[in-house]
């Protein structure tokens, strides 16, 4: 599953150079090149936070064989003598002939029983895997986060729109009531009144500016800031639903996750490394072997060159490592427990996430089901009945607010409900993907 990651990063470059080589007021970006642009800058961030490089490096280490030991020594070096006339067989028995010191070359090597070193190579691949999960679940809940900068942004441009037609609105509604005040047509205290709701307009523009401003900032701070970041200007895109179905059965979308979710992976990864720990420590109790093997040139003894071998081995007589042991079966059953903690709080994920997004899907159909249009409706039929002056200008305000609200409120909604499509996503453990 990494390389894929570093696959979409790599397909993704030549995209987003181009989008910097770019130079104007405002920058459209697509989530996915956001998505994109988040993994070319904070991968290796991620990886190394999460310790993979290290995890790999451990396993070396643990699949490695005891390096051999070779030594050499020098002895009997009595000045100037060296024995001279030395009796050994090889040697010259001539009293004024010396023989040389005695020489010893031994080789030592350690040899592992009952399978240590392999149930090291086993724990530490563990290690690595579960790193690994680590890194794959940090990118899955990093990905929504740059998701949920993105459509922050763009909620903030949908109400900055809304704002901006409210005022160009109010202000044809203006000019229109200065004629019919100059004609008698209204009375000044009506045209007072919607000229407050304009000022009132003006004002909100500027709160929703604002908004966008500092919704282009979060976005670029998650971003760690890349070139022309302040010009980013979020593409209008929803998600489109299939990578999940959400009207299967509950039950089959908790089994989905519990196959997929990395930090899940991670944990039961994290258990098997424990149980071979365990084992690791049981067998700590047979001790292991040290080879000796050596060459001696000695004119002292009877024989001037000869060999010799042997063997050594720590007795555990005093201490079998009952303490390692323990401590392998503490840290075991905690991993489980972990384990099925995290397995249960995946099932509440999964429900939470599940009815959060059909609540938010019920509302945006509410809304494109006749409760948008209704409020334009409303809004036209007032303006007109207010042109003709068969309502009051308390009415024909109430309906702006309220077209305004229902707009602001349906622009909410579809963020909420795309928000809550990823969160859906990421509670079943679904691989982030970028175009």
């Amino acid at each position: 599953m990494l390389h894929e990651l570093f696959k979409i990063t790599a397909r993704n470059c030549l995209l987003s150079l181009l989008l910097f080589s770019v130079q104007c007021e405002a920058q459209v970006i697509s989530l996915d090149e956001v998505v994109s642009l988040f993994y070319q800058r904070n991968l290796d961030l991620l990886a190394a936070r999460y310790n993979v490089d290290q995890a790999l490096a451990e396993a070396i280490v643990a699949s490695a064989i005891p390096n051999p030991n070779v030594s050499f020594q020098i002895g009997e070096l009595n000045g100037s003598n060296l024995n001279k006339g030395a009796t050994a067989t090889g040697c010259n028995h001539n009293a004024n002939i010396s023989c040389g010191p005695s020489e010893y070359y031994t080789f030592n090597q350690l040899i592992e029983v009952a399978g240590k070193r392999g149930l090291r190579e086993q724990s530490s691949q563990f290690a690595s895997q579960a790193a690994e999960a680590d890194f794959r679940d940090a990118v899955r809940i990093f990905t929504n986060v740059i998701r949920n900068s993105y459509y922050q942004l763009l909620q903030a441009q949908k109400y900055l729109e809304l704002t901006q037609e409210i005022v160009e609105h109010y202000k044809t509604i203006t000019k229109a009531n200065s004629l019919r005040l100059s004609s008698g047509d209204i009375a000044e205290s009506d045209f007072l009144r919607v000229k407050m709701e304009a000022m009132k307009a003006e004002a909100d523009l500027d709160n929703a500016q604002t908004a966008v401003s500092l919704a282009q900032a979060d976005l670029a701070v998650v971003l760690r800031w890349p070139a022309q970041s302040l010009q980013f200007e979020a593409k209008e895109e929803w998600p489109v639903i299939k990578a999940v179905n959400p009207t299967q059965n509950r039950d089959e979308l908790i089994d989905l996750a519990l196959k997929q979710r990395p930090d899940l992976q991670a944990d039961k990864l994290r258990a098997d490394q424990a149980n071979k720990e365990l084992e690791l420590a049981q067998r700590l109790k047979y001790p292991d072997v040290t080879v000796t093997a050596g060459y001696a040139k000695d004119p002292s003894n009877n024989a001037l060159n000869s060999g010799f071998v042997g063997f050594s081995v720590p007795l555990p007589v005093f201490y079998q490592y009952k303490g390692e042991t323990d401590k392998a079966q503490v840290n075991l059953n905690q991993n489980q427990l972990i384990t099925e903690q995290t397995e249960l709080a995946i099932r509440n994920d999964v429900i939470s996430a599940l009815a959060t997004w059909k609540s938010a899907d019920k509302i945006v159909q509410r809304f494109k089901d006749g409760l948008l249009s209704d409020a334009l409706t409303v809004r036209k039929s007032a303006e007109l009945a207010y042109s003709k002056g068969a309502t009051s200008v308390l009415d024909f305000i109430e309906a702006q607010r309220s077209y305004k609200n229902v707009m602001h409120d349906y622009y909410a909604a579809e963020i909420n409900r795309a928000n809550a499509y990823f969160d859906l996503e990421k509670s079943l453990g679904i691989e982030p993907t970028a175009k």
